[in-house]
C-alpha cells in the first residue's frame, strides 16, 4: 500500500457506501480524512472506525444541496490535498414524472456542489503546488437508460467538468480525474442490482471497496501521470454490447 501520510482529504457523502469505503481506505494509508454528510450518527461512526484502526478523521455535517453549507464546508475543511466529490442525489422514473423539486435537487447535489467545492479548493491546491480531485461519476453518463434522464445528465456534466478542470488546473500540478462505477452494492436493493449480473462480463456487482481502491490509486504517486481520465469501474458493463442485441457474424 502507498503511504499518503501528511495528506488531508475531504470526501463528500462519506458516511456510507463508496464514500465511507474511500474514507476508511485513505485513512489506512495515512491520510487525515474530513468525513462529511447529513447523518451525524453515521458520520461519527465512520470517524470512530477510522480512529479504532489507528487513523485520523473528523466529521463536518453538511447538506450539499444547500449553498450555505457548501461555503461553510469548504472553509471548515481547511487545507485539503485530496478532494473526492462523491455525494450524489438520485430520483428515477419517466421524465414526465420527475418533479421540479427532484430535478433541482439532482442538479444541486450532483453538479453545483461538486462545482462549488472544486472551485473553492482546487485553486488553493494549485497555490501550494499540487493536489488531486476525484469526481465520482457513473456508467449512466454513457448509457441510454430509460427512467434515468436527469441523473445521467448530471453525471455527463461531471465528466465534462473533469476534463475541463484537468486542463485548467493541471499546469499547476493539480490532477483531476473521474471514476465511473457501474452497479455497486450500496443503498439500492440487492435484487435490483443483481439483475445486472448477466450483462456484466465479470458476472458480479461491485462492492464499495472495489471503487475505493481505484480512488486510492489515482491519488497516489502511482497515478501521478493520470489527468483528465474518466475510468470505468463496472466490470466491463459499459464497453460490451449486451448479449441479447448481438448479431452472429456467421
Amino acid at each position: 500500500m502507498t503511504d499518503l501520510t501528511g495528506k488531508t482529504a475531504l470526501i463528500t457523502g462519506s458516511t456510507t457506501g463508496i464514500g465511507r469505503a474511500t474514507a476508511v481506505l485513505l485513512a489506512a494509508r495515512g491520510v487525515s480524512v474530513v468525513v462529511t454528510g447529513r447523518d451525524t450518527p453515521r458520520g461519527a461512526d465512520v470517524v470512530k472506525q477510522i480512529e479504532a484502526d489507528g487513523g485520523t478523521a473528523r466529521y463536518v455535517a453538511a447538506d450539499l444541496t444547500k449553498e450555505e453549507d457548501l461555503t461553510r464546508l469548504a472553509s471548515e475543511a481547511g487545507e485539503v490535498d485530496i478532494l473526492v466529490n462523491n455525494a450524489a442525489t438520485a430520483s428515477f422514473g419517466p421524465s414526465a414524472d420527475i418533479t421540479t423539486e427532484q430535478y433541482d435537487a439532482m442538479l444541486a447535489g450532483n453538479v453545483r456542489a461538486l462545482y462549488v467545492l472544486t472551485a473553492a479548493l482546487a485553486p488553493k491546491m494549485a497555490a501550494r503546488g499540487g493536489g488531486s480531485v476525484i469526481n465520482i461519476s457513473s456508467g449512466a453518463a454513457v448509457l441510454g437508460d430509460a427512467g434515468n434522464a436527469v441523473y445521467a445528465a448530471t453525471k455527463g456534466a461531471v465528466n465534462s467538468l473533469t476534463r475541463a478542470w484537468a486542463a485548467e488546473y493541471g499546469p499547476a500540478g493539480v490532477r483531476v480525474n473521474a471514476v465511473a462505477p457501474g452497479p455497486v452494492y450500496t443503498s439500492a436493493p440487492k435484487e435490483y442490482l443483481d439483475m445486472y449480473i448477466p450483462l456484466i462480463p465479470l458476472r458480479r456487482v461491485a462492492q464499495p471497496e472495489d471503487v475505493a481502491e481505484v480512488v486510492g490509486f489515482l491519488v497516489s504517486p502511482g497515478g501521478s501521470y493520470i489527468n483528465g481520465a474518466v475510468i470505468p469501474v463496472d466490470g466491463g458493463l459499459t464497453v460490451v454490447e449486451p448479449p441479447k442485441t448481438r448479431v452472429s457474424a456467421v
